[in-house]
């Protein structure tokens, strides 16, 4: 009998670890496309950063808590985040650290949700959630909107 139970717990706690389920196809490109967007982000490549984006009428918002505590929106457009990442200083680094992602995709539409930390000269600067929606024109996924929370306290 005590043989029969550790191979039955064994069986399932390897049946549970290797059934984490693969990203298929349309999952794994929209994510690319997110990579994409923040390797061009990273080396301050505004080109690279266009190739990822559906057009430039595209605007991020970004909830956060202002001064009094109370919970608000800003939105930028895309050409002023582009105009930021061409007129960064060239001894300033930037680097956001996507912690994870959870991708909900088809075929024509994706959603993914990335906890991030962000650093600015490798000095921790603020944390956050992003969300990216994603549109497939039949050649590539294309990032149509984002969304980011950021907070400086309460970080992992």
């Amino acid at each position: 009998m005590y043989k029969f139970l550790v191979v039955f717990f064994l069986f399932i706690s390897c049946n549970f670890v290797f059934s984490q389920k693969e990203l298929d196809i349309n999952q794994k490109n929209a994510k690319q496309a997110v990579l994409d967007f923040f390797d061009g982000f990273h080396k301050g490549d505004t080109a690279q950063i266009r190739k990822t984006i559906l057009n430039m009428d595209m605007v991020l918002q970004t909830v956060f808590k202002n001064k009094e505590g109370k919970v608000k929106t800003n939105t930028t457009k895309i050409n002023k985040f582009m105009e930021a990442i061409h007129n960064r200083p060239e001894d300033q680094k930037w680097l956001e650290k996507l912690l994870d992602f959870r991708i909900d995709a088809d075929e024509r539409i994706a959603q993914i949700w990335t906890p991030y930390e962000f650093y600015v000269n490798d000095q921790f600067s603020h944390c956050g959630v992003n969300i990216f929606q994603l549109f497939n024109d039949g050649i590539g996924w294309k990032i149509i909107a984002i969304a980011d929370t950021r907070k400086r306290k309460g970080c992992k």
